[in-house]
């Protein structure tokens, strides 16, 4: 996996972990250097930008230099869920944490800010339209990546997933190199 080279303001934020809006007025003021995609009011910020502007303002950079992913597993059963989450830390290069409740999920995802949330549609505490919702409207979340996890999907179903708000479905959740294609295809962040 190398690091993507053109990120998005909302990345940006997430990596910095301040608002979107922040790195906004970065970008405008002219503190930090990137461009507008034309006929768009989209910002982009090369990555050699980005880590010149964190160094420069004392900003750690650890979590583009050490190339993780913050993944947030939401799973009510518990120890499925740290069995997956040390899979998944087997396999790559991840900081992860664990949800079981769609109140835990809302206050993790607030402090770790993900990159991704794998959730597991098996899990009778989430309600994944309330869960989708949420994380699309809530502006330090809207470059989450959600990633649904249900096996025996019919291909409407799956759609059905995807029309409410998912950017991937995985139907045979048991297979981790499905999760991890899945994970690699959906992230902006690092390829």
């Amino acid at each position: 996996m190398r690091k993507k080279d053109v990120l998005t303001t909302g990345q940006v934020a997430q990596i910095c972990r301040v608002a979107p809006r922040t790195v906004t007025k970065w970008f405008d003021s002219g503190q930090l250097g990137g461009y507008r995609i034309p006929g768009s009011k989209d910002r982009r910020i090369p990555l050699n930008e980005l880590i010149h502007f964190m160094k420069e303002h004392d900003i750690p950079t650890d979590a583009i230099e050490k190339g993780k992913l913050r993944i947030l597993i939401i799973d009510s059963r518990v120890e499925h869920a740290q069995k997956f989450a040390d899979l998944l830390g087997i396999k790559g290069s991840f900081d992860i944490k664990c949800a079981h409740n769609s109140f835990d999920a809302g206050l993790t995802a607030l402090r770790f800010t993900p990159n991704i949330i794998l959730v597991d549609l098996l899990s009778s505490e989430i309600d994944s339209g309330s869960l989708c919702r949420y994380v699309r409207e809530y502006e330090e979340l809207a470059d989450c990546t959600l990633i649904a996890l249900a096996g025996g999907l019919s291909l409407k179903e799956a759609q059905n997933l995807q029309n409410q708000g998912f950017d991937s479905v995985v139907t045979d959740p048991a297979n981790l190199n499905a999760i991890l294609s899945s994970i690699q295809q959906t992230s902006d962040i690092i390829r």
